[in-house]
């Protein structure tokens, strides 16, 4: 009853990452994320609040199906994998969310269903048919403008045409709400540049919401109708409701909604600065108060990405380098809502001159000399003169600035600030030069004061580092011999510490050779290379090659690119598929014996590679004028596309 009271008397606040999509293992940009996230939510205890942190998985949708399938493995059971490892990766980081959300759990699955049927009753649900481009890595449909060189506009890869029955979210009911919020209440949606991007997607115009999908059955089903699952956005974004109990456990949803921070990558601002609130808004709930669009880490010159494969695995860092280190560094390098580069050069010299030059040797420094000249108790402070005024002003000066820059996310800023103490204290040392003091016995009370002013600033250090690297603070506390309990007001006070003897430990980062490192990262990189390479190789089979043919013969034949515009079965076999295919400005017939590996309405919409100069041929009474281009693996058939034009020339 006691701590429920306090609970209750506490400001709330109440922070989520998106919920990762686990078609394969996380890799260090979806860890950027998680790592602001817990930060703040660290800083919002450490300043007295009651924090609600939420994480989790997003599991449904056609790209788990078809990883699954390919994997020879259920859905449940692939992503069952996968979030295992997102698991372990949150706890091998430190991460301190309250809560984890999967979208499969039945806690979220009936809610959402709920959520769809309040919706449905306020009359913002209607059923119709959807055709239109899907970018299935995204999630996404786009009309052909958005496409850019006929690929999605977010992640630029292609997109497939899909045409269904579906149903449809009335979001242009809400337009000029939406419109409303971007434009007066700028801090709703930052950083700025994010807030105008999206006044001018809304200004275009906003499409009703496709909702459901019918030609996969990986989802929750709709209310009503089995045949249909409600699809992604919906299922998705109201994750940062079902998890707090809503509509149906409310206890938690009325302490911590609405949300103080929906922290999310640049790619999906779009769907939680203009869905998310209208369908809020839809369902008569608060807003969110802040969205933060948070910006890429780039490696080889592009965004990190796990289909590209340019990823780097926070893993080995952590097994490296510590949780601490790769922590310090990407809340230190990276400015919130710009895109940032990584390396590993910038990582290495990061820690070797932050962490291992200035903060770890400040504290191996003090505590050694408390423990040579004082038998490791602390001292207390005797005399003051401008030297030790400076370096406590500046001590007392980093808290309030700290405060300034969490309240913007600005995480590098705030540990500038902290190094600018760090460093300061450093040059004290070589200011004060306790070895000398310490040879004066007339100097006794300065080496007092000096070794005690070190010592506090140490103090203040540990409180100021909790919010990004929590364990190293637990370390200099226990090497100052202070109690591991605090408060975010101990860092507005400088003499605190009462009768400590400190306890030297190891090292907290020890230097390392950049050279040797990196050379050994490299080795890393080109090991894991070659095994991949070995893998491919041992699953290659072998290929027999048909008899030569001269460049005459190939040049006989000739490719083109098609669209398909219409697809349906053969009347008269069941193996073979009729299409419609366009060819620039002609529409022609052709006959694919594909029936088992598509249904018809795969197709349609997809770019084709067409053998345009076939003689016709009549197949069980079709004519068939043209023959389509397919890889044949042995177990499906994979059609040959180009991101071109139709009628375009293959060579």
């Amino acid at each position: 009853m006691a701590e429920t009271a306090e609970r209750e008397n506490k400001k709330k606040f109440y922070i989520c990452t998106p919920i990762y999509y686990p078609s394969s293992n996380l890799h260090i940009g979806h860890t950027y994320c998680t790592v602001m996230a817990d930060a703040m939510a660290r800083f919002k205890r450490l300043q007295g609040y009651d924090v609600r942190f939420l994480t989790g998985t997003d599991e449904h949708g056609m790209k788990i199906a078809r990883k699954a399938e390919e994997a020879g493995v259920t859905p449940q059971q692939y992503v069952d994998k996968i979030v295992d490892g997102v698991q372990k990766l949150w706890k091998t980081m430190e991460i301190s969310n309250d809560d984890f959300i999967r979208t499969t759990q039945e806690r979220h699955v009936r809610r959402v269903q709920e959520i769809f049927k309040k919706m449905d009753q306020k009359g913002d649900i209607y059923k119709g048919k959807y055709e239109g481009w899907y970018c299935t890595p995204c999630e996404s449909y786009w009309t052909e403008k958005q496409l850019v060189n006929g690929c999605c506009p977010d992640c630029g890869r292609p997109v497939e045409w899909q045409s269904e029955d579906a149903y449809f979210f009335r979001l242009s009911k809400y337009q000029d709400r939406v419109l409303d919020l971007l434009e007066n209440h700028p801090d709703f949606l930052q950083p700025e540049a994010r807030r105008n991007e999206m006044i001018e997607f809304v200004k275009q115009g906003l499409d009703d919401l496709c909702i459901s999908r019918s030609s996969f059955d990986w989802g929750i089903p709709v209310p009503g109708d089995p045949n249909s699952v409600i699809y992604v956005w919906l299922d998705a974004l109201t994750n940062y409701i079902t998890a707090l109990g809503y509509p149906d456990d409310m206890e938690l949803f009325n302490r911590y909604w609405p949300c103080d921070v929906h922290l999310v990558g640049k790619e999906i601002v779009r769907f939680h600065s203009i869905i998310w609130p209208a369908m809020l808004m839809s369902l008569d709930l608060p807003l969110p108060k802040h969205v933060m669009g948070h910006g890429w880490l780039l490696i080889d010159g592009g965004k990190m990405s796990k289909s590209k494969g340019n990823v780097v695995d926070p893993v080995m860092l952590i097994d490296r380098y510590g949780v601490d280190a790769l922590k310090y560094f990407i809340l230190r390098e990276y400015t919130f809502g710009q895109d940032g580069v990584f390396t590993n050069e910038i990582l290495l010299k990061r820690i070797n001159y932050d962490l291992a030059n200035d903060l770890g040797n400040l504290v191996s420094r003090v505590i050694a000399m408390i423990e040579k000249y004082r038998d490791g108790k602390i001292p207390e402070a005797k005399t003051e003169d401008d030297v030790d005024r400076e370096l406590k002003e500046t001590a007392l000066s980093v808290a309030p600035k700290v405060d300034e820059h969490m309240e913007k996310f600005g995480f590098n800023y705030a540990l500038e600030d902290i190094w600018v103490l760090v460093r300061r204290a450093n040059k004290y040392v070589d200011e004060k030069e306790p070895w000398a003091l310490a040879k004066d016995s007339s100097k006794a009370d300065e080496l007092d004061t000096c070794l005690r002013n070190l010592a506090e600033s140490l103090r203040i250090l540990s409180v100021l580092l909790v919010p990004f690297m929590h364990t190293t603070s637990e370390k200099i506390r226990a090497q100052l011999g202070i109690p591991q309990e605090l408060e975010w007001k101990d860092a507005f006070e400088f003499y605190q510490i009462e009768d400590a003897v400190v306890c030297p430990g190891e090292p907290l980062f020890p230097r390392m050779d950049i050279k040797k490192e990196l050379s050994e990262l490299e080795a890393i990189r080109q090991k894991s290379m070659e095994e991949a390479k070995k893998k491919a190789d041992k699953e290659a089979k072998k290929v027999d090659l048909k008899p030569e043919i001269t460049f005459e013969d190939f040049d006989k034949i000739d490719f083109r690119v098609g669209i398909v515009m219409k697809a349906e079965k053969h009347p008269n076999a069941d193996k073979l598929l009729v299409f419609k295919v366009r060819i620039g400005d002609e529409e022609r017939q052709i006959v694919s014996g594909v029936a088992d590996y598509y249904k018809p309405e795969d197709l349609v919409g997809k770019k084709v590679i067409v053998v345009a100069n076939l003689a016709p041929k009549q197949l069980r009474g079709e004519e068939s004028k043209g023959m389509l281009l397919f890889a044949d693996d042995g177990k499906k058939l994979t059609y040959a596309t180009a991101d071109a034009d139709d009628g375009s020339t293959v060579r």
